[in-house]
């Protein structure tokens, strides 16, 4: 006589589980209407769209509001400064999180943790309107800080905004001041996870502080570290529009160095091409889709173990 099976599931977890998911409900209607409805706006990348005739009035015009931007003479130099930009603030936004991180876990008192913590994530909440001003602070031609010192020091003033080989450092330093706060929180949280069993393992090991975080601490920051850049892998062709237009108040002069495709597009919508900015917006969303999923894969091959997906 066989054994009759106990079912997969019991009622009381399916009807836990239905309980569960009525919670969720709200949060999916939300994603369906703001996030998933409105793409059928992508239609507009491949339509000639007059706002008289609607978007399913207009005619269909393929793959020419592409053709017109990666065929221009702006497109070179804008997919350059977006990419260029981005592993910038790749590589040194993980050095100085995880370095922050480090000093954050090394740091025992309480008080200064939380003063630190404060003063750190802080320009994260500035607008960049307000990051605009604080950077005219240090760089005004006449009042600014940089060109008093340089003034004092017998120098002449340099005029910052008509200077672009200047600005990719500037907005690398901006952005970094703005962001690695709160990276570095989320990398101090699962330091706060290790256990802290291997630190001693490795002080009886007669292991210093640098090999500590060199072969304990690291390791254990390698899966956040892994999923962070290829979350910010993902966003390779698009950019921060604010720290982009704003900071460098969008002077034509500093557009070799300060032009991306973001603030490209918001160029044409003023100048009402809604079609052709639709079809940019379009082309960066599939090469972000792309390098995420690229990325990942090389990433399952290498390691397994730490890929997102």
């Amino acid at each position: 006589m066989g054994t009759k099976s106990k079912p997969r599931y019991s009622k009381r977890t399916i009807r836990e589980s239905l309980s569960m998911g009525m919670l969720a409900i709200p949060g999916i209607l939300l994603l369906l209407v703001f996030n998933y409805a409105p793409m059928f706006g992508i239609v507009i990348a491949f339509k000639n769209y007059k706002p008289l005739k609607g978007i399913l009035g207009s005619d269909w015009c393929g793959l020419d509001n592409f053709k017109f931007f990666f065929t221009s003479q702006d497109a070179f130099r804008t997919i350059r400064n977006t990419m260029c930009y981005n592993i910038a603030f790749i590589v040194f936004g993980t050095v100085a999180s995880v370095s922050l991180a480090l000093l954050f876990y090394h740091l025992h008192s309480r008080k200064a943790m939380k003063a630190y913590n404060t003063v750190i994530i802080m320009p994260k909440f500035l607008s960049a309107v307000i990051l605009s001003f604080l950077v005219e602070i240090f760089l005004h031609y006449r009042f600014g800080l940089f060109n008093q010192i340089i003034k004092a020091l017998g120098g002449a003033a340099i005029d910052w905004y008509t200077k672009p080989s200047a600005w990719p450092f500037i907005l690398t330093i901006v952005k970094m001041w703005g962001s690695v706060g709160v990276s570095s929180m989320i990398f101090y949280a699962s330091l706060m996870s290790l256990d802290g069993g291997l630190i001693e393992a490795a002080q009886l090991d007669g292991a210093n502080k640098p090999q500590q975080i060199w072969h304990v601490m690291l390791p254990h920051l390698i899966p956040v570290i892994v999923i962070q850049t290829i979350i910010n892998i993902g966003q390779l062709f698009s950019g921060d529009f604010g720290l982009f237009y704003q900071v460098p108040q969008n002077k034509g002069i500093l557009y070799p160095t300060t032009d991306i495709i973001n603030t490209y597009t918001f160029r044409a919508l003023q100048d009402g091409n809604f079609a052709r900015s639709a079809a940019v917006g379009l082309a960066q969303s599939a090469a972000g889709l792309v390098m995420v999923v690229t990325t990942n894969k090389i990433i399952k091959r290498i390691s397994p173990e730490n890929a997102m997906f």
